[in-house]
């Protein structure tokens, strides 16, 4: 048995309760569970914003990290003991899509892997070995928030040094991606949000210009920063319509490059002018910064080792999984950066 924190029905707070752990299938891995990140996405699946969702009850949590357990049959990429990063990101390893829990509800659905639990059984190519230099709870921002946001700025822009940036929506992905652009080298870095406080820890990070939105005009403003020409690169990671499009206008004529990551609601559509497509902007959306976790992980890993990515900044409060109604609630409310759930206190 162990300890979850169950969706059992959508728009309604998530429910503590002792699931049963099935037996490994070949290509799972037993993971006792150290921290959890916390996620909009997360916060959509339990709002409801995503649409219709026929698999509850089920757990959630997309990024993590704890220490191995024991390995189902077919396993070689980890071993019992060894410390890892959990991700939702595909990297090497067999694929196991999803498993059942038992419970005193009847089953409880879960997908390859699930982190707002105390163990949990993951799809081995969602796992990645760390070193022990790696602090475990720091490690729980390289599932998602620091893959997402960082590989926006290195896979899917390829961001040259000199060039200018945008963010919109400085939460755990944006900050990453604020994080990244600095270490690329960008000319000018603009950080917006409607957060003070957010906007604050943007510039410790390495934002040259911070905007309000909910104060400023935000187009005007970048327009103000970049001479009139635009950003050569916009990253939308807040999550709504109206970052999408301004993010998309804020770009250059002629390649400006405007790549979404945010989660709007379920059945939100974007109003653009086509005569901006005709000059040469470029709108893309993104799977997980078109992360390799394999690759990049390891690589991130390294960063933190030599002092270039301070992930400690990232963290203002941890929760006990008991909290994990008040971490959703303090995470939609942008009182704090990326909540993380410390499971260590069971």
């Amino acid at each position: 048995m162990t300890q979850a924190a169950v969706l059992v029905e959508t728009g309604k707070p998530l429910v503590l309760m002792e699931i049963s752990m099935p037996a490994l299938k070949p290509g799972q891995v037993l993971v006792d569970i150290a921290w959890s990140g916390v996620c909009h996405s997360q916060l959509n699946e339990q709002k409801g914003l995503r649409g219709p969702d026929r698999y509850v009850p089920h757990t959630l949590g997309h990024e993590g990290s704890g220490t191995v357990v024991a390995c189902g049959a077919g396993v070689t990429k980890v071993r019992p003991g060894d410390r890892v990063v959990m991700t939702w990101i595909k990297g090497e390893g067999l694929d196991v899509p999803g498993t059942v829990y038992g419970s005193a509800l009847g089953a409880v659905n879960s997908g390859a892997i699930s982190t707002f639990m105390n163990h949990a059984a993951v799809s081995e190519n969602r796992l990645v070995r760390i070193p022990e230099s790696m602090p475990l709870r720091e490690a729980a921002l390289l599932g998602c928030a620091v893959p997402t946001g960082a590989g926006i700025v290195f896979n899917n822009l390829a961001l040259k040094p000199g060039e200018t940036i945008a963010v919109f929506g400085i939460g755990g992905v944006g900050m990453s991606a604020v994080m990244a652009a600095a270490l690329a080298g960008a000319g000018k870095i603009v950080a917006v949000d409607l957060v003070p406080a957010r906007l604050d820890v943007a510039k410790a990070f390495g934002a040259t210009h911070l905007v309000n939105a909910g104060h400023e005009d935000v187009q005007a403003a970048i327009a103000e920063a970049t001479d009139g020409r635009g950003v050569d690169c916009a990253i939308e990671a807040a999550g709504s319509r109206a970052a999408v499009e301004t993010a998309f206008r804020a770009v250059r004529n002629s390649g400006g490059r405007c790549v979404v990551a945010g989660n709007p609601p379920h059945g939100t559509l974007l109003s653009i002018d086509p005569f901006d497509l005709i000059r040469g902007k470029i709108l893309s959306g993104t799977w997980g910064g078109e992360s390799a976790p394999d690759r990049d992980i390891p690589r991130y890993v390294s960063m933190f080792d030599e002092g270039k990515m301070p992930l400690e900044m990232f963290v203002g409060r941890e929760y006990g999984l008991g909290e994990i109604n008040e971490a959703l609630k303090d995470l939609e409310d942008g009182r704090v950066l990326r909540p993380l759930i410390d499971l260590q206190g069971r």
